[in-house]
């Protein structure tokens, strides 16, 4: 398929490729293939983790920060933020509250709440470098929720947002009863599975994904001295954040955002999600002042570790063509 854009400069539509070029890298020698690891704490002292691979007084680029999905972690933005970092951009990803090797208060999963954290952590970030000021904040699924309510909220501190395969998702829309969701959408029982059993169904569910993809996705499981896992999200605060998601309505409040948002859904074809996914994002594109989707076809709902490169040169390119500017 080749990429297609419509005339208007916004609402724009277009969809990637493979044969998409990749942005020669920046000069970047402080860029190095592992990042480094700090915590910071928000407003009721629960303390984030946060992964820094790379810093803005040593990138010419723009500060970006990157929010994982429901019941993920941090590291599945490895390849993309090592990427994003190597074109000359400054990045961290974050462990959300209750994820990864953040801490795990059974309070503060609203949406509100966990927009309210991403303000906070770039609050912190600031303070320790200025230069973090106005990132780019991207985040996928769940998190792309949470990067529209920031927009929202917080649309001052920030120059724009990515929205990986989210942003758009109202689950009251498919499931009017909380009920109804909580019993479709409750995650399978894990805990107790051996760690190598669960790296190879993932593996033969992802054929084409690296290894750093996969690694990524075994970091949303602590593992276990006895060899077995468990997941870091616990199944209470699953549903607690699930039931978040459910109650947000993102469609609301695009006439409210001032903000640049990128779109970067996956699609498969035509069928019925799909269809409602790009009715959605449609209807997004209508309202917004500044908005742009980049259609991922076909693609995993983690396009951003199935396709890291592609991924990464798509926001770089939003960022060079001066669509956040």
């Amino acid at each position: 398929m080749r990429p297609m854009t419509l005339e208007r400069e916004t609402p724009s539509v277009r969809f990637v490729t493979p044969c998409a070029k990749t942005p020669r890298r920046c000069d970047n020698r402080k860029v190095t293939s592992a990042p480094t690891s700090q915590h910071l704490t928000v407003r009721d002292g629960v303390s984030l983790r946060a992964l820094q691979w790379s810093t803005p007084n040593e990138s010419p680029g723009i500060p970006i920060v990157l929010i994982h999905g429901l019941a993920s972690n941090a590291r599945l933005w490895d390849g993309p933020a090592r990427l994003l970092s190597e074109m000359g951009h400054a990045v961290v990803a974050i462990d959300l509250r209750g994820h990864g090797l953040s801490d795990k208060p059974d309070h503060g999963y609203a949406m509100s709440d966990i927009a309210a954290d991403v303000n906070d952590v770039l609050d912190s970030l600031v303070q320790q470098q200025r230069k973090w000021a106005h990132p780019l904040i991207l985040g996928q699924s769940w998190g792309g929720n949470i990067v529209v309510e920031v927009a929202h909220q917080f649309g001052h501190k920030i120059r724009g947002a990515v929205a990986v395969d989210g942003g758009t998702i109202e689950l009251q829309k498919a499931f009017p009863e909380w009920d109804e969701c909580k019993r479709a959408l409750t995650p399978p029982a894990l805990a107790g599975m051996s760690y190598e059993r669960l790296r190879s169904y993932i593996r033969a569910a992802h054929l084409d994904w690296s290894e750093e993809a996969i690694d990524g996705q075994m970091y949303n499981m602590e593992h276990l001295a006895d060899g077995t896992i468990k997941p870091w999200l616990t199944l209470e605060r699953h549903l607690t954040v699930l039931r978040g998601l459910w109650e947000h309505s993102p469609s609301l409040l695009w006439n409210e955002i001032s903000v640049p948002i990128l779109f970067t859904p996956a699609a498969r074809g035509n069928d019925d999600h799909t269809v409602v996914k790009r009715a959605q994002i449609q209807h997004a594109l209508d309202q917004l002042p500044k908005s742009r989707v980049e259609w991922f076809d076909p693609a995993d709902h983690d396009l951003h570790a199935q396709f890291p490169d592609r991924f990464a040169a798509v926001v770089n390119d939003a960022i060079t063509s001066g669509f956040f500017s």
